[in-house]
């Protein structure tokens, strides 16, 4: 028999379904020659600095900076209380481990995520017990059955895999040993009352500098005036055109007396069509989505939405075998795709209208091994959506279109440039007039994208025009705009190098290939947790600085934490590890010394306040009585609890609670009030999976086996 590990519940299911095993046991799917099994994702996760050393239960500057001479490892801990292990995964890593050492099991593949996280979830399991065993891995981009199958047969033994294992080792003990040292010293040293810690994180300071730099910028600018002058010329035809005055390609004048003058001196003039050029240029579709670019153009396009909802999304999408693996950042696809995605446009284009001008083309541009990073573009797979929620027909849509765009006609248009002067003048300059015309829609008509055209009249070089008109206009130079999480994702993708908001995303795409702000994978999640601690805040698609975030950026002294040189060369040190380029010992000794010397940094110097904790005074209102030991439930800074907690009750409603969360609600006091008094809250306004508002009654009851409280859900008419 051979088990199969998969990082989650519904790849295991992928799995089952490709292999057309359906018998289900409590933890694994069994037949046909196999166990299928599955993690959580992580299942085990690194010793807290207690669990190393007791006297680091307490946070005193004396016992930084702390390292632990060997990394271990436990069960990941229960989400409500830190102290215990989390029984799903304890029982589950029991079960994986039981099937690993059954006698009649000859060979264990590891099918988690083709990426760092993803094999270290799968080797921190299957190496916490000694085997024995060949251990192989199944390394796939996408879960249809065709691709499972193909993969079994093409199982690469486990042991090549150690560079990847070591890099994702290495970034885990990293962020590990500076999150927990320089975020303990920081919170002693910084702040002044209890309350939250003053976050500190290898990925998440050059993130906020991004930020801060950018409104800096804004509040610096100082607005600039300038001057244009525009002539309207008219032909013997009555047709007129607009033109605006340039003199050496400079149409942007700061003194209003030269431009007046030239005014006075063009009235009712005539003028000479001295040059006219017609090109037709080439629009080609803007390339195959990786990770970043498909969070920047949905949060860009959508309102409400995060990268962080766009990541979680398109994971779904991935684990129902729709889409490509989604955490890759490159823009085109390994050419041994060609055959697959020549399937999956014939999938795709079945029922579209403009399928005739769908052609199949083996394009460099689409097809190229050497602008792959590891895992090609997303795309969709050749299995069709049979029922979406909105979410996800919003992000799989962007999916398919621009897959789809790649194959249809290039879209060309006509542009027209006209130079004109104003006869019986002494002047230098000239009128400039540019024209455009779409003459092939082409790929725009996926998504109806509409092109702005400017038609001039029938015009020719040496034709007499009128001076019928003439203005001067006023402008002012605007400031940079502030960044949204299209553009911050951009600026982490390259780490800042060469960037400007207009450059292609091919150059992005091959920017200092590894030398970036984090990974596809974790981009989201720092822009998530910024807000989370306080450090910026979102105003409408805007992200900016908070003043917690400024005096942070302001005040801390490890400048190198903010420096996107320095987080860069980290990130691309990774990725050389991945390739078997850095050793794992000598990137962790640069890590380790770094932090020895910040937090030595952090406790010689100046005493300084830069977050001061407000002591939130609550009421110690009861909202009712406890339904395990009778004693008054108040309400606390993340939950509602029972009052008797010290003596071991553990009755608690978060303000957090995941069922609530997921249908966008939050634990109110009056819904706590209802509960303890009626046993049951009638609440309005959740919303469903696809985004629909409706109305429910919610009861809170106490499971009968478990210690556990559980929400029932009831609706009546």
């Amino acid at each position: 028999m051979k088990l199969i590990i998969a990082e989650k519940p519904s790849v295991a299911k992928n799995i089952a379904d490709a292999l057309k095993v359906k018998d289900k046991k409590d933890g694994y799917f069994e037949g046909n020659g196999y166990f299928i099994t599955w993690a959580f994702g992580h299942l085990l996760e690194l010793f807290d600095a207690k669990d190393y050393d007791r006297k680091m239960a307490v946070w005193k500057l004396e016992n930084f900076p702390f390292i632990p001479s060997t990394f271990q490892y436990k069960v990941k801990s229960d989400p409500r209380n830190r102290d215990k292990p989390d029984n799903g995964a304890y029982k589950q890593l029991k079960t994986i481990h039981y099937l690993m050492q059954r006698n009649d099991v000859d060979t264990i593949i590891s099918a988690c995520d083709y990426d760092r996280e993803g094999q270290l979830i799968g080797d921190s399991i299957i190496y916490k017990i000694k085997t024995d065993k060949q251990v192989y891995r199944l390394l796939l981009n996408e879960w249809t059955p065709e691709a499972v199958l193909s993969g079994l047969e093409n199982l690469k033994p486990n042991t090549e895999m150690r560079p990847l294992l070591d890099a994702g080792i290495s970034r885990q003990w990293t962020d590990w040993v500076i999150g927990i040292n320089l975020t303990s010293v920081a919170t002693l040293k910084y702040q002044k009352g209890k309350g939250k810690a003053l976050n500190i994180g290898r990925v998440l300071l050059p993130t906020l500098k991004i930020i801060y730099d950018r409104d800096r910028e804004i509040e610096n600018f100082v607005p600039e005036e300038y001057i244009k002058l525009t002539a309207t010329f008219q032909l013997e035809n009555l047709q007129t055109y607009e033109g605006i005055y340039a003199e050496d390609g400079e149409d942007k004048f700061k003194k209003k007396e030269q431009l007046e003058a030239i005014e006075q001196a063009i009235m009712n003039k005539n003028g000479l069509v001295i040059d006219k050029q017609v090109e037709r240029k080439k629009e080609y579709p803007p390339f195959l989505f990786n990770l970043s670019n498909l969070q920047g153009y949905i949060t860009n396009k959508y309102k409400g939405w995060t990268a962080d909802k766009v990541l979680k999304v398109a994971q779904g999408l991935y684990e129902k075998k729709l889409i490509t693996y989604p955490r890759t950042s490159s823009l085109a696809l390994e050419e041994s795709l060609i055959e697959k995605a020549a399937k999956v446009l014939k999938s795709a284009a079945e029922d579209l209208p403009y399928k005739d001008e769908i052609k199949f083309v083996r394009s460099k541009r689409i097809f190229n091994n050497a602008k792959v990073e590891s895992h090609s573009a997303i795309i969709p797979t050749y299995l069709k959506p049979k029922r979406l929620t909105g979410d996800e027909e919003i992000v799989y849509r962007a999916i398919k279109n621009r897959f789809i765009m790649q194959f249809m006609p290039v879209a060309e248009y006509e542009e027209t440039k006209i130079q004109t002067k104003v006869m019986d003048t002494d002047l230098s300059g000239v009128f400039h007039t540019k024209g455009k015309i779409q003459l092939v829609e082409g790929w725009k008509k996926v998504e109806k994208i509409e092109s702005k055209d400017t038609i001039l009249p029938m015009i020719e070089a040496e034709d007499q025009v009128v001076v019928a008109d003439q203005t001067i206009s006023s402008h002012v130079t605007k400031p940079p705009k502030p960044h949204t999480e299209m553009t911050l994702l951009r600026v982490m993708e390259t780490c800042g190098k060469s960037y400007k908001e207009e450059d292609s995303e091919e150059l992005l795409g091959s920017i200092l290939s590894g030398f970036s702000i984090g990974t596809p994978a974790t981009r989201a999640d720092t822009i998530k947790k910024l807000k989370e601690v306080g450090y910026i805040t979102a105003q409408n698609k805007n992200l900016v600085c908070t003043e917690l975030g400024r005096k942070l950026v302001e005040t801390f002294p490890i400048k190198d934490l903010f420096d996107l040189e320095f987080t860069g060369r980290l990130e691309k040190s990774l990725s050389d590890i991945e390739k078997n380029r850095v050793s794992q010992q000598q990137f962790l000794d640069v890590v380790f010394q770094f932090t020895n010397k910040a937090v030595e940094t952090i406790k010689a110097g100046q005493d300084v306040t830069i977050h001061q904790v407000s002591l939130e005074t609550r009421s110690n209102e009861a909202l009712g009585n406890c339904p395990v030991c009778g004693f008054k439930v108040i309400e606390g800074t993340k939950g509602f609890g029972c009052s008797n907690w010290k003596n071991g009750c553990k009755f608690v409603i978060w303000k957090n609670d995941k069922f609530l969360a997921a249908m966008k609600k939050k634990a109110s006091k009056t819904m706590v009030k209802a509960l303890l008094t009626n046993q049951v809250a009638f609440v309005k306004g959740l919303t469903s999976k696809n985004g629909k508002k409706f109305n429910a009654y919610l009861r809170y009851e106490k499971n009968p086996e478990q210690d556990y409280f559980s929400w029932k859900m009831e609706f009546k008419k």
